[in-house]
């Protein structure tokens, strides 16, 4: 048996619908700038037919589930949401092929990738690392993992409200590195395994909230996705 200085944390984990079991929670995975409109937003517009997708990860501990309530973080004054289609993988996989990439996905979620957009921008005008700006403590809001082995969801509405005014109003279909291709690219980097969570990318309108904001937001036949922005500590 196995004796640590102190009790190690527990293992993220996020509630499965309509099962008593949790799906334990591995690596978490973001596709940066993975809708068009968004990608201009953010002054770095796309070219699909010269570039290939690019990542970044956050700590499994950012995890944090739908309906909490988050504290401002600390050391920005800029906090944006950014809604998104999360991929739930439920097989191994390495080098998939696009065709087979339905094979390795156990289901779907709904997503936040809430950002420190200020220290994000810094960072990569000056070519440094977005850790701050990105991994940010329960800065990855995500549903119930909903199970869909085996599909592909490449069409839906996705939408996200704050305080229910509407910020964000596009489509999956509209992702510039689809679901299938998303999985064949990212498994040419890592051995994906049971418990990976693929953020997909957000649509443009991302924007700041403020302390006692409340998101809402859904991605049609998926799930739903609840944040409420408490006080800074």
């Amino acid at each position: 048996m196995t004796t640590y200085l102190f009790p190690p944390p527990a293992v993220p984990s996020l509630p499965i619908l309509g099962r008593d079991e949790r799906f334990p929670i591995n690596r978490l995975f973001f596709v940066g700038r993975n809708y068009h409109a968004h990608a201009v937003e953010m002054g770095k517009p796309v070219d699909k037919s010269v570039e290939r997708p690019f990542y970044f990860t956050k700590a499994p501990q950012t995890l944090t589930p739908s309906g909490a309530t988050v504290a401002y973080p600390p050391e920005t004054k800029n906090y944006h949401f950014e809604m998104e289609l999360v991929v739930a993988i439920g097989a191994a996989g390495f080098r998939v092929k696009a065709d087979d990439a339905h094979t390795v996905i156990y289901g779907y979620a709904a997503g936040l990738d809430m950002t420190r957009r200020d220290l994000q921008l810094v960072a990569r005008d000056k070519g440094r690392p977005w850790d701050l700006g990105k991994d940010v403590e329960q800065s990855s809001v995500c549903s119930a993992i909903v199970p869909m082995q085996g599909q592909i969801v490449d069409r839906g509405a996705i939408a996200l409200e704050v305080n229910g005014e509407t910020k964000q109003v596009s489509d999956v279909d509209k992702l510039i590195w689809n679901v299938r291709e998303i999985i064949a690219d990212l498994s040419l980097f890592y051995h994906l395994v049971p418990g990976d969570l693929i953020y997909t990318g957000t649509p443009e309108g991302v924007g700041a909230v403020l302390p006692g904001d409340r998101i809402t937001g859904r991605v049609a036949g998926v799930a739903e996705v609840a944040l409420t922005v408490g006080s800074p500590e």
